[in-house]
């Protein structure tokens, strides 16, 4: 099983980058916008403008997205043994490993692959609260909880 402390790390780089990068991508936006604003007149003007305004209110979603998924990976103690399936557990099924973290998605460690989620995510539901042995459903598929860490 991968250990969950270097796994924590790596997924907070990861997390830390998309930020970053999402942060470069709102302000090069907003220069984009204002020199659009200086250099434009007429329809042209005004649908530049309205693409310019999605594309920051995407832009702004995806950077909120990120700082919460970061929050909510900073509060996983690493250290802390877990009977059950809660936020920050290390979940190992019959089918898949499971990290209920943040919404990273599928990372590879150690020649596993984990699959990190939100806690908040509806598969995380699903297992919330599940201990070794028992199992839980989601699209479809059944999986049995076989380690908890």
């Amino acid at each position: 099983m991968p250990d969950k402390n270097r796994l924590k790390m790596c997924c907070m780089s990861l997390l830390e980058q998309r930020i970053d990068r999402a942060k470069l991508l709102l302000r090069e936006a907003q220069e984009s916008a204002n020199s659009e604003e200086k250099s434009s007149a007429g329809d042209k003007y005004e649908t530049g403008r309205a693409m310019g305004h999605l594309q920051k209110e995407m832009l702004s979603g995806q950077l909120a997205a990120c700082i919460t998924d970061k929050k909510l990976l900073e509060q996983v103690d690493c250290k802390a043994p877990y009977a059950q399936v809660s936020p920050g557990a290390l979940v190992v099924t019959d089918r898949y490993i499971f990290f209920l973290a943040a919404g990273i998605g599928r990372q590879e460690m150690e020649g596993e692959i984990i699959l990190v989620i939100s806690p908040l995510a509806p598969l995380a539901k699903g297992m919330m609260g599940k201990r070794p042995g028992e199992h839980f459903a989601f699209n479809g598929q059944t999986q049995i909880i076989r380690q908890i860490s």
